[in-house]
């Protein structure tokens, strides 16, 4: 089954371990991107950047312009709740990823990923995320970058919810980058990925093609790869299609296996 002449890039979450175990430095992820995997599109993790400094971000940009491997998004973690409760909170939360936006503009990005994080009932945590985001999209649309959320955890991962909170923000330049497996609300409960990607799609800006395990066959014995391909077919997505593997096996056997999945169902 072809599913259209869709790009590939590789999240840099995909290499934690090697990262973590000093194994890849996060200003060698571009080139190995490229020389290693034939990649030429990248997502970046905030929580991997020595600094949000305009002279190391520099730096990150110039590897990456070296290697010939365009710079997509930053994926930025661990900078406060964009929808705490605690309005004092949640505009530190805004604030906090100010420096970011000012990093994807020095890498030539089209957006940062944030995740919009809340307590309280549903209405609530709707209210104070629609506020957040929309503050930050209000500051990122000056300087172009789009400001998308993944689900990622909690209510989040409820994708009629967050498909209602980026309705709400109502700005061209906020919305979402679904993720195949990200669906896990609580301990008990669990959204389903399909219903899921199917609401958050109509506002995707990026996507997250995650995997887990392979057959023998080379499929994906986790998630339906060729329905969730169908699904954002059939939204009309034409954007990059991001690896990110977290299974258990070698980051490399991963990756590799997760973009040959990918060729085959996209199609030359």
């Amino acid at each position: 089954m072809e599913i259209g002449n869709k790009r590939i890039s590789l999240a840099e979450s995909s290499f934690h371990r090697e990262i973590a175990a000093g194994r890849l430095h996060h200003l060698d992820f571009a080139a190995m991107a490229k020389n290693k995997f034939s990649i030429e599109a990248v997502e970046y993790v905030n929580t991997y950047f020595k600094d949000a400094s305009p002279a190391y971000v520099a730096e990150v940009h110039q590897r990456a312009e070296d290697a010939g491997v365009r710079s997509l998004l930053i994926m930025c973690d661990a900078e406060g709740n964009l929808g705490d409760p605690d309005n004092k909170l949640r505009t530190q939360a805004v604030e906090n990823h100010y420096k970011w936006v000012d990093a994807a503009i020095i890498l030539g990005c089209h957006s940062i990923r944030v995740n919009a994080r809340s307590t309280g009932t549903p209405e609530e945590q709707r209210r104070l995320m629609v506020d957040g985001l929309g503050r930050l999209v209000r500051h990122a649309e000056e300087f172009g970058i789009n400001v998308i959320v993944e689900n990622h955890g909690g209510l989040s991962s409820n994708g009629a919810l967050l498909a209602s909170v980026i309705r709400g923000v109502n700005h061209p330049m906020c919305g979402t980058l679904p993720d195949f497996g990200n669906w896990r609300i609580s301990d008990t409960e669990e959204y389903d990925k399909y219903q899921g990607i199917t609401e958050l799609m109509p506002f995707a800006k990026a996507v997250s093609a995650k995997s887990f395990a392979f057959d023998a066959e080379g499929n994906e014995s986790t998630i339906d790869y060729p329905r969730m391909m169908e699904i954002v077919h059939s939204a009309g997505y034409d954007g990059y299609i991001g690896i990110e593997y977290e299974g258990s096996d070698t980051c490399e056997n991963g990756v590799r296996a997760t973009k040959r999945l990918l060729e085959r169902l996209i199609g030359p």
